[in-house]
């Protein structure tokens, strides 16, 4: 197995709190400087979201914003821009700040499906009721992502870029439980092998980076993610229960890296470092594999993300997180 990060590190799974995002980034590759990512700041408003953020990348398909949320319209208006002006920003700050950085570096974009169950078509149905709709989007999705990916490589050109979808919606979506426009009903599941192919065809229209999902969920489909394409898996620890072990440990013979949250993502007093690590250890033990390769696969996150939490809780729990994967890394147990 080969990663791009080295043993022992850690990062974080997307949102930051604040509006500052030079302050944001600086903070986040201070503490993660393993493996640092781009912050999301959803206090900034419109377009700052993980919808909104996605959405305004999407090529040929515009969106504004109502008030169910975010919906496809007919031409690019004001919610448009004001999602590409916070991204071009933000990248413009990364160049400035990260731009000789020469290590491992992490995007995230919200993937096809919880974006195809968030976003409207212009009736206000979702567009995952739509299967027109949403290879359309799907399609327009790969090619905004291809691009955004291009200027984050003119941003940090001697960086290795992870790319995590976003998913968290993707357990609903299975399993039937995404609500109609009304409320009065469930979408009608979406079949696995579709699925899948969403969230490949995403992938591939990427060149040369490490791919990897991230879904806070109940249900993880391992199996299908790896199917997809994901090199890398990111769950909240909390919400893997013991019946999970053969597919978690069939994705950890696989080769495929475990991004394990571990850490509260609000506000908390944050447990030992030992308290913290426990889970981690306990779930390899218990699945037979060396503490070696732990090291190696696993990178310790928050449980998810940390925009609801208070910008000094956001900066402790992410040296947490790089202190527990160290720690976890140089263990013997």
């Amino acid at each position: 197995m080969a990663f791009p990060w080295n043993p022992g590190s850690a990062t974080a799974v997307g949102s930051y709190p604040g509006d500052d995002f030079a302050e944001a980034l600086r903070v986040v590759s201070g503490e993660l400087p393993e493996l640092p990512h781009l912050p999301e700041l959803p206090a900034r408003g419109v377009g700052a979201d993980m919808i909104g953020r996605t959405a305004g990348m999407l090529v040929d398909l515009p969106v504004r914003v109502e008030p169910s949320g975010w919906r496809l319209g007919d031409r690019p208006g004001r919610d448009n821009r004001r999602a590409d002006d916070h991204l071009k920003r933000d990248l413009a700050f990364l160049e400035e700040l990260l731009g000789g950085h020469d290590g491992p570096f992490k995007i995230q974009v919200c993937g096809p499906w919880t974006l195809a169950a968030a976003i409207e078509l212009p009736n206000g149905q979702r567009v995952l009721r739509d299967p027109g709709a949403v290879r359309d989007l799907i399609a327009s999705l790969r090619e905004g992502v291809a691009k955004h990916v291009e200027d984050v490589r003119r941003a940090v050109p001697h960086a290795e870029i992870l790319l995590q979808l976003d998913e968290p919606g993707l357990p609903a979506v299975l399993a039937g439980r995404v609500p109609t426009a009304s409320g009065l009903s469930r979408l009608r599941a979406v079949e696995a092998p579709l699925a899948e192919q969403g969230i490949r065809d995403v992938f591939e229209g990427v060149d040369d980076v490490f791919p990897l999902v991230h879904c806070c969920a109940a249900d993880v489909p391992y199996g299908l993610l790896r199917g997809a394409g994901a090199k890398g898996i990111s769950v909240d620890m909390r919400l893997v229960p013991k019946r999970d072990d053969d597919a978690v440990g069939e994705t950890i013979d696989a080769g495929v890296a475990l991004f394990l949250g571990v850490v509260p993502g609000t506000d908390a007093p944050l447990p030992s470092l030992e308290k913290t690590a426990a889970p981690v250890r306990e779930l390899w033990r218990r699945l037979g594999f060396s503490a070696g390769q732990r090291g190696e696969q696993v990178v310790v996150t928050p449980s998810c993300g940390l925009a609801g939490a208070s910008p000094r809780y956001a900066r402790a729990a992410l040296a947490h997180c790089q202190e527990t994967a160290r720690m976890l890394h140089e263990s013997d147990e």
